[in-house]
Formats: C-alpha cells, sequence, structure tokens
C-alpha cells in the first residue's frame, strides 16, 4: 500500500513508502473503522515537516506517513461500531490519548504531556496512504451532502476550538454577547475561523498582510467580513475603528503581532493564539506596563489554543452545512490546488513551498 512519507530529521526526506494494508484487527474489542482515504489536505505543517524542523516516527519505523486532514470513505466497522457505517464519509481526529488525566478522559488536547501523539505529526502515522484503520471514537461522520469539502473539517475543528474556548473562558462574566472581532491572518484557518464568527452573527475584521484585491480578502469579505491590509492600515487603526474588539483570534504564528493584538484587545476581551512561531524574533517597543495595566483594569484574557476535541470536530461539521447553504460555493472556492494521487509529492511539495496563490492544497488519493 502506497504512502507520502518522510525521514524525520532529515531534511528533504518526502518519497513514496510502502505499507501493509490496515486490518479492522488493528484495533482491539471490535472498535475499529476502516476507511478508504479520498483526499488530505496538506499545509505548513506537512511542509516543515518534511523541511526538518519537527516531526517522530512511530516506534519501530524509521520513517513517518504524512498527512493529518483526513477525509475517507468507510469501508468496514467493528461489531461495537454503530454511529458510522459502510458508505458514510467520514474524517478522522488528529491527537490521540497519552497518559496525563486530560488524555484518559478524552481531552488529549489539552494533556499536560511532554510527548504527545498526533497522526501525521509525531509518533503515529498520517492519512496520506490509500486506506487507515482507527478508533472508532475518532471518527466523525460527515454528510454526503458536503462531498470533498469535508477535507475542511480538520482545519475547521481548530478554529471551532479556538471560539470555543473564548465563550468558555468568559461564562466567568455570567453573560458575554461579542460583537467584534479580529481575525489575524488570512489563510486557510484565518478564512475559516472568519466563516465560524460570520456564522455566529459577529462583525468582523479579517486583519493580514497582502493588499486587495486578492483571492483571500476577495472570500474573508464573500462572508461579509470587512479585510484590512496590514500594508495599509496598522492593527491598532483598524481596532479603533471596529469599536470595544470583543474577541482575537491569532493565525499566523508572527509573535510580534500577538503584543500588539494584546493592546488592542478590548474591555472584557479574549485573545486566542492558534500560530505556532517557528523563528526568533524578538519583540521591540512593547508597552508593556499599558498591556498589564489594560489587562488587569479591563478584565481580558489571553489563551493558547491547540488541536481540537471531538466536539470541535462535530460543530466543525454544522458550520461547514450552515456555509454551505449561507454562502453557497463559498468552501469550494478555497480548494485553489488539487494534487491527483499519492506518486505527486513533489508537487504536493512545491504548491506548499512555491506557490504564493494557493489557498488549500489537497492531495486527490481516491474518487468519491
Amino acid at each position: 500500500m502506497k504512502a507520502i512519507a518522510v525521514h524525520p530529521g532529515v531534511a528533504g526526506s518526502i518519497h513514496l513508502a510502502e505499507l501493509p494494508p490496515p486490518s479492522l484487527a488493528d484495533v482491539a474489542d471490535g472498535h475499529g473503522v476502516l476507511a478508504r482515504v479520498v483526499a488530505v489536505g496538506v499545509d505548513a505543517t506537512d511542509r516543515e515537516i518534511n523541511a526538518a524542523e519537527y516531526g517522530a516516527a512511530p516506534p519501530g519505523s524509521d520513517f513517518l506517513v504524512l498527512g493529518h486532514e483526513s477525509l475517507g470513505v468507510v469501508e468496514a466497522v467493528g461489531p461495537r461500531v454503530h454511529h458510522v457505517a459502510p458508505g458514510d464519509l467520514v474524517v478522522f481526529s488528529v491527537r490521540r490519548p497519552g497518559t496525563s488525566v486530560y488524555d484518559q478522559i478524552g481531552y488529549q488536547d489539552m494533556t499536560t504531556d511532554a510527548v504527545y501523539f498526533e497522526r501525521g505529526i509525531s509518533l503515529r502515522h498520517g492519512y496520506l496512504t490509500e486506506r487507515v484503520v482507527d478508533h472508532a471514537d475518532f471518527a466523525v461522520k460527515v454528510p454526503r451532502s458536503l462531498g470533498l469539502l469535508g477535507v475542511l473539517l480538520e482545519p475547521t475543528s481548530v478554529a471551532e476550538k479556538a471560539i470555543r474556548q473564548a465563550y468558555e473562558i468568559q461564562r466567568r462574566l455570567g453573560v458575554w454577547r461579542p460583537q467584534r472581532a479580529i481575525v489575524l491572518g488570512a489563510g486557510p484557518l484565518g478564512l475559516l475561523a472568519t466563516m465560524a464568527l460570520r456564522a455566529r452573527g459577529l462583525e468582523v475584521v479579517t486583519f493580514a498582510r497582502e493588499r486587495l484585491p486578492n483571492l483571500n480578502g476577495a472570500l474573508a469579505e464573500a462572508l461579509g467580513a470587512r479585510y484590512v491590509s496590514a500594508r495599509d492600515a496598522s492593527l491598532k487603526a483598524t481596532a479603533a475603528a471596529l469599536g470595544n474588539v470583543d474577541l482575537i483570534v491569532e493565525a499566523t504564528g508572527y509573535s510580534p503581532l500577538v503584543f500588539e493584538a494584546m493592546e488592542r484587545l478590548g474591555n472584557n476581551g479574549v485573545l486566542v493564539l492558534t500560530g505556532i512561531a517557528g523563528g526568533d524574533h524578538q519583540a521591540d517597543a512593547v508597552h508593556a506596563d499599558h498591556i498589564l495595566q489594560g489587562f488587569v483594569l479591563g478584565n481580558k484574557v489571553v489563551v493558547g489554543s491547540v488541536n481540537a476535541a471531538r466536539q470541535d470536530f462535530e460543530r466543525g461539521v454544522q458550520d461547514l452545512v450552515m456555509a454551505e447553504a449561507l454562502w453557497p460555493g463559498w468552501l469550494k472556492r478555497l480548494l485553489t490546488h488539487r494534487v491527483d494521487g499519492l506518486e505527486r509529492h513533489a508537487e504536493m511539495i512545491r504548491l506548499l513551498t512555491e506557490e504564493k496563490r494557493a489557498v488549500k492544497v489537497y492531495v486527490q488519493v481516491s474518487d468519491l
């Protein structure tokens, strides 16, 4: 069975590997779900693992199969599986339980373990292969009406968790009705966060680097958000024009912008960080005293959010269906670059590295 893999720690080692076909017997106690892979979304994580920035192979293997954004068709299920059946579309979540108390209660995305297990990223093979098997607890059913758009569910789940964390934290206020939000970044995660917030009725500004006209900005505006380029306006001016900013979702990984966002957050506001900074940026001219005073007197919160729980995948399904109803065809516009087949792994990496017009790159492994 073919798979796209790398040798972790070896830059540029992407290659076509061979795996034994999976079996329901690989999952104990009749809880297995066997699926044929239809498509896999790829992103900067896959590019960075191939560049040897991180990633770890499963025990006993010298390679790691890439791909954490899955979409498959169920072919068989174990006798104790009831929420999905053969023929269903399914997406598998990414992180697997470790040893902490959070892992043991199904909150592995909140683990305190230093070592974590993520399919296609760390110590578990990913989905860029022909067939996969996994425990039913990690299988989320996708409506047939979404079809190929289901490949967007995993990144949507990351946005959903970020937003859910904000609402959960603000339960401390007794009542929190956010009206205005800023999304930092207009990549796939930023656009999906914009979509989820607009679906909740918030006024949203998507703040990103490139000037209009560009596809990402047009996609944000098609949702009724306002797109602002950092080349044309500062975050300070953007926040002042918007009014009290209740929620900021950071989806850039550009750490200096985080401190600016902290300063521009409104009273009773929440800043959720989802980006991973891979460099060594130093933040100059940080107004530390002003930020500290604002957070204390304004009851503000900043929180990190990684990965997603099952409930975030399930809410993501709802919002993807809603997006298709509210903005028909919008989700399809995100899927800008298709790679046909596992054999074209070099093209996949080229697109992730060189194609600046790409919004979402995905590998089509088989037909629906």
